[in-house]
């Protein structure tokens, strides 16, 4: 092995190392990718708090192209609006790692699931907010699926949580409280919340029971 091939695995390894403890200290809501930028069509040497999806040996992004592609590059690309493939909004950092030669030669990237924190914000609004004297409203309408989607996501941030990194447990529990609140009656509703979570149609079905 080079020189230069034993310097660049030597910050590949220390990376391994970034990855772990990174995603350790901000789990569950925080992902943590690994790019090797020396092979772009199956960078991604480690996933941590897999919120998107994606596996170790996938393609790089854009951004790792547009690195691997002009040294010039930015080396950091901070807090830019991002979004996983189901529709949830995300916040990212891109970390682009130089060898000696001033080449790319990884990428450490962060992509943090707003749900939580948007839904706790959601829950200290509802919290603050006084009634203006106007008359009480109601509605009969069955709740809608953007209303499921809130429902599941105020749940997890009840306990610090994301709805994919829900425990067994917690997601029978929440399965049971849509059920007796009637989210389940809405249409597709199975299908919302197996994708919500992350989980299949047949999990949903047996952690409803």
């Amino acid at each position: 092995m080079s020189p230069r091939a034993v310097e660049q695995q030597a910050l590949l390894d220390q990376l391994q190392h970034i990855a772990c403890g990174l995603s350790q200290t901000f789990a569950p809501f925080c992902e943590v990718v690994l790019h090797d930028l020396r092979d772009p069509t199956h960078s991604i040497l480690a996933i941590h708090n897999n919120l998107s999806g994606r596996q170790a040996g996938d393609p790089t992004t854009e951004l790792g192209l547009a690195r691997i592609a002009d040294a010039g590059f930015p080396q950091v690309v901070a807090n830019y609006a991002n979004q996983f493939a189901d529709g949830r909004q995300a916040k990212s950092t891109s970390i682009g790692i130089k060898d000696s030669s001033g080449t790319y030669v990884a990428a450490l990237c962060l992509n943090v699931d707003l749900t939580l924190f948007r839904s706790m914000q959601s829950l200290l609004g509802q919290f603050s907010t006084l009634a203006d004297g106007a008359a009480a409203q109601e509605t009969l309408d069955p709740p809608g699926v953007q209303a499921l989607r809130m429902r599941i996501d105020q749940f997890a941030a009840r306990l610090a949580s994301t709805p994919r990194s829900l425990k067994p447990e917690e997601r029978r529990q929440l399965l049971r409280e849509l059920k007796k609140e009637g989210y389940l009656d809405v249409r597709r509703a199975v299908e919302v919340v197996a994708q919500h979570l992350g989980v299949s149609r047949a999990t949903v079905y047996g952690d409803a029971k």
